[in-house]
């Protein structure tokens, strides 16, 4: 069947998934899917990747998980693969909105980010995930939710790693802005919810705790 004859059946959904939902990768005592049905699941996944580039930021955290299982899902995987895709189709009305007055020469440009970790959240591997949003003059323009590239030893230090892969992302954007002659307002702004995150981000001084991250503050500082 079509994706959207079973699409129907279902009820609708307000979230693209269950809270703290984490997918674990087949193990043995798992049943695969067939081989047709898996490779109508990596369609589904493609199809819901290519939202998220686009349009879709709030099915960024589900689609990583689903993708996770792209060569060995089971039904029960299926089976959340959809309710994401459900999610979209009752929420085809949303959109992102952006409102800049590009005739006021004198305005000046606020870029701000919101991130986030998930410590340890992969549940396979135990790396920890980087999840974060960068605004331009309170629209939208730049989303994330991805596993980093190591295993973080601690929140404080998974929470900075994401903190440093925003600001790289904030850095290009300013880069765009500024080629395309627009004035910038400074200070740019992070957001982070822990303390110590935001503490190393402030403080120069590195101990033999912190000094693995020292190469990281410079940058964030920068």
């Amino acid at each position: 069947r079509n994706f959207e004859e079973e699409i129907d059946t279902l009820r609708e959904y307000r979230t693209p998934a269950s809270t703290n939902e984490s997918i674990l990768r087949l193990t043995d005592y798992e049943t695969k899917i067939s081989g047709e049905k898996q490779q109508r699941y990596r369609s589904g996944v493609g199809m819901l990747l290519y939202l998220i580039k686009y349009s879709r930021p709030d099915i960024s955290n589900s689609v990583r998980e689903l993708s996770k299982v792209n060569d060995g899902a089971t039904e029960a995987r299926w089976k959340s693969l959809m309710r994401v895709m459900k999610y979209v189709t009752s929420t085809e009305n949303r959109s992102l909105r952006y409102k800049v007055d590009l005739h006021d020469n004198d305005q000046k440009w606020e870029i701000k980010g919101f991130s986030d970790s998930n410590y340890a959240g992969d549940k396979d591997t135990r790396i920890s995930v980087t999840g974060y949003y960068v605004y331009v003059s309170n629209c939208l323009v730049s989303w994330k939710s991805r596993g980093q590239k190591s295993v973080t030893l601690s929140s404080t230090e998974a929470e900075y790693v994401a903190i440093s892969e925003i600001s790289t992302e904030i850095m290009s954007i300013k880069v765009i802005l500024e080629f395309m002659g627009l004035r910038i307002k400074y200070p740019i702004l992070v957001h982070c919810d822990n303390v110590g995150a935001i503490y190393l981000g402030y403080n120069a001084k590195t101990s033999q705790r912190t000094k693995h991250l020292d190469i990281r503050y410079k940058y964030v500082n920068k």
